[in-house]
């Protein structure tokens, strides 16, 4: 049973994702007119950051309030630095390496880093607010009910729904992201990283929604890629898990 403050806390976090992001996902502002007039790496990295943008402030308001009444296990490198950035640095390797096609006229290695790189800030602003904020608001309840909120209101975030109406299409991505919300969610907990879970979201990034990436990559690339960042992520969260035993025995 969630408190009226965490009620509060949750309802003031989403109001502000969801109104803020989608102000700029849905050009309601026609921000894109102006955008378009950078260089084609500010376009991204802005475009990227702005659709975030509501996820980001949303968080900073909703944590700082949070913070102030308790403590969140959660942070940026998690219980290690070293083992966070090793992970983000696999699938860096494999976008610049492989490279992207895309409409932009940019370098295929290139673009395959920009993408990255807007792609992977784009995924740790969110993890900041469905892990680093919202799954420490509701660590109070039953997991199945934790996760299956995180995920709904994921869902509802994006507002999929309104460019597409069916019904078993979204029905799918609301089960991909509850089971999604407790995937990541078993992530958080083992590693305490941020960084660990935005390598996993990158992943759903990589298979559907992400427009950097989507189009610049053909099936068997795309397997590729995630087949070697998830083993590789595997073992090193195994090598993470056996340090954080020993640590804690010696």
């Amino acid at each position: 049973m969630l408190s009226n403050n965490r009620f509060n806390r949750i309802f003031l976090y989403f109001s502000i994702a969801i109104i803020i992001s989608n102000f700029f996902r849905f050009d309601i502002l026609l921000t894109s007119d102006y955008l378009k007039k950078l260089p084609v790496w500010g376009y991204l990295i802005s475009t990227s950051f702005l659709e975030a943008s509501g996820i980001l402030l949303g968080t900073m308001v909703a944590l700082f309030l949070f913070l102030k009444k308790e403590k969140s296990n959660i942070s940026l490198f998690g219980s290690s630095t070293t083992f966070s950035l090793l992970m983000a640095l696999i699938p860096l390797i494999l976008f610049l390496f492989i490279g992207i096609d895309n409409e932009y006229g940019i370098d295929n290695h290139l673009y395959g880093l920009l993408a990255f790189l807007c792609s992977f800030i784009y995924c740790i602003v969110e993890e900041y607010g469905w892990r680093g904020y919202l799954q420490e608001e509701l660590k109070g309840i039953k997991p199945w009910q934790r996760y299956t909120l995180i995920g709904v209101l994921w869902y509802l975030w994006h507002l999929s729904f309104i460019s597409d109406s069916n019904f078993f299409n979204n029905l799918q991505v609301l089960i991909i992201l509850i089971i999604g919300s407790w995937g990541l969610g078993q992530v958080a907990i083992a590693t305490k990283s941020i960084i660990a879970c935005a390598c996993f979201h990158l992943v759903i990034q990589i298979i559907s929604y992400n427009s950097l990436i989507k189009n610049g990559l053909d099936g068997n690339q795309k397997l590729l890629i995630i087949a070697i960042c998830i083993i590789t992520w595997i073992l090193i969260l195994k090598k993470w898990n056996s340090k954080t035993l020993s640590k804690q025995d010696s």
